[in-house]
């Protein structure tokens, strides 16, 4: 039978299936469509960027691995990442750091960065339909060191200050221009590898530094704020802990990153979901995969990621949630890390998308508690993958696994011939 006969009717007994208890799932495909993903451009060349090639990767960070074939330029970057694009279904977004400017061969420091140098990439996005977000890079640079917002060195606390005031500025400018808010994300690495007598020092630090570089309001761009555990080399205090962005946050009606790999390995963000939108306007996702840490491993559909996406359904708070993913994985074809992962953050979507929310509800308003645990289970069996076929079909992309071939041979014809 055609793929696309068999798909076509495997949806069709699934929507049968679906529709039996109160689900429809050609409103659901139509809202993927809306379920927009911000692709990291970091996963394509291992967090390298554009400012100076060959230099080492700090800030508590690492990436694994050497697989060949990794982008070593602007144009290699691009084109990776659009080949990863047209495998997966949908519409996305793509998340540029700092250091992924088009710079052309030329060393333009970090506090002398302008929208200029981003001109390509707002025309790239205009060109290839896909609205760009934006992240200040505060590691792997002279003065990265282990503080940096948070440095009571007054020179380096300015320089990151006056780095961080530009990226706002640019991140202005993209929004501009893509009739879109430009979403940037402030992280920072600072902690310390050993104990601290001046937690309260460097803390106070951070929010004087934040407080200046969120002085300028603007109209076209969304600030949010991350925060971490720990980093590698940083290992006993973090700067910009949980409880500090929180709080920040929170007094300042902003929106918080929550990175699935920032948090103790026994703590649910699905759970903070619903916590932290009583108190800011939103939240932006970065999707991992930690195992027992940061390790940014390729997302998959695993139970935590299923239950985060469940519970911003759960929440009706689809429209204050924005998606991005942040990995790293050098060790795996990086185009392929890339479809895995979408593909796997979108189908999280999906079936919490095509869970019967208003039966579950009336269960659990009525006390019927087999009834609700028993709809939950039965849920999991259900044929959400003939949904996702579907909905790959629609968008002209490869449906299921013969997405691999296709990966292949970009590899065999692009990728390996890379030295």
């Amino acid at each position: 039978m055609h793929m696309k006969q068999s798909v076509e009717q495997a949806y069709e007994l699934a929507k049968q299936r679906y529709a039996a208890i109160g689900v429809d799932t050609d409103k659901v495909l139509e809202q993927m469509q809306n379920f927009h993903i911000s692709m990291h451009c970091w996963q394509a060349d291992d967090v390298a960027g554009f400012e100076n090639q060959g230099g080492s990767l700090t800030g508590g960070i690492q990436v694994n691995g050497n697989y060949p074939g990794k982008a070593r330029n602007i144009d290699e970057l691009r084109a990776d990442i659009l080949y990863a694009k047209s495998l997966i279904p949908g519409t996305h977004r793509l998340n540029l750091h700092e250091i992924y400017g088009d710079f052309q061969g030329k060393f333009v420091d970090r506090d002398q960065v302008d929208a200029s140098y981003f001109q390509s990439w707002i025309q790239w996005g205009l060109e290839n339909n896909t609205k760009l977000d934006f992240n200040s890079t505060s590691f792997s640079h002279p003065k990265s060191g282990d503080l940096s917002l948070s440095s009571p060195d007054k020179g380096v606390r300015d320089f990151w200050i006056e780095h961080s005031k530009r990226c706002r500025a640019i991140s202005e400018e993209i929004g501009k221009a893509q009739n879109d808010p430009c979403i940037m994300n402030t992280w920072v690495h600072d902690g310390s590898k050993d104990m601290t007598v001046n937690r309260m020092l460097y803390r106070e630090l951070l929010k004087d530094s934040l407080d200046q570089i969120f002085a300028q309001k603007y109209d076209n761009m969304k600030d949010c704020v991350e925060s971490k555990v720990f980093g590698i080399g940083l290992e006993s205090y973090t700067v910009g802990s949980n409880d500090f962005y929180t709080s920040y946050a929170a007094q300042n009606d902003m929106m918080i990153t929550l990175d699935t790999g920032h948090f103790h390995p026994t703590e649910s963000v699905a759970d903070k979901v619903s916590s932290m939108l009583l108190f800011v306007p939103e939240l932006m996702l970065h999707v991992s995969r930690p195992i027992r840490w940061d390790s940014d491993h390729v997302t998959i559909m695993d139970d935590p990621t299923l239950d985060l996406f469940s519970e911003i359904v759960r929440a009706d708070a689809l429209d204050r949630v924005h998606y991005g993913l942040d990995y790293f994985d050098g060790t795996l074809n990086r185009i392929g890390a890339y479809v895995i992962g979408t593909r796997a953050a979108q189908k999280c979507m999906l079936r919490a998308m095509l869970e019967p929310l208003a039966t579950l509800r009336k269960y659990e308003a009525e006390d019927k508690k087999f009834e609700r645990l028993a709809l939950l289970e039965e849920c999991k069996a259900l044929p959400w993958n003939a949904v996702y076929d579907m909905f790959c079909l629609k968008n002209n992309v490869p449906v299921g696994e013969t997405f691999l071939p296709e990966v292949q041979k970009y590899e065999r014809e692009v990728t390996s011939k890379r030295n």
